[in-house]
C-alpha cells in the first residue's frame, strides 16, 4: 500500500471535467485506488476510478485529499494522480 496527501488547487474543485479526467487516469492503473477527503471528520474511501463518486463527494479548492493505492503499480499510480491534482487540471 502506498499513499500521498495533496491539496486540490483548481478554483472549481473536482467538478465534471476534472473528475472525469482524474477517473480516466486512475483507470489506467491495475492497482485499487481510493481517495479520502481529510477535511471531513470521518473520511470515507471514494473509488478514484468512478467519476460519479468523485463528483458526489463535492471536493472543493483547498480540500486535503489522501490518495491510496494497492497493487503492482501503486507508487506510479499515486505519484501520477498526485501530480494531476497538483497541476490544477490546467484551469
Amino acid at each position: 500500500m502506498y499513499g500521498a496527501i495533496v491539496h486540490v488547487t483548481n478554483k472549481l474543485g473536482l467538478h465534471a471535467r476534472p473528475a472525469s479526467d482524474f477517473a480516466m487516469k486512475a483507470k489506467e492503473f491495475s492497482s485499487s485506488i481510493v481517495i479520502r477527503n481529510l477535511d471531513l471528520e470521518q473520511p470515507a474511501d471514494i473509488s478514484a476510478k468512478s467519476m460519479l463518486k468523485i463528483m458526489a463527494a463535492r471536493i472543493k479548492m483547498g480540500t486535503r485529499l489522501e490518495i491510496v493505492a494497492e497493487g503492482n503499480d501503486e507508487k506510479r499510480a499515486v505519484d501520477t494522480l498526485t501530480a494531476l491534482l497538483a497541476s490544477g487540471f490546467g484551469e
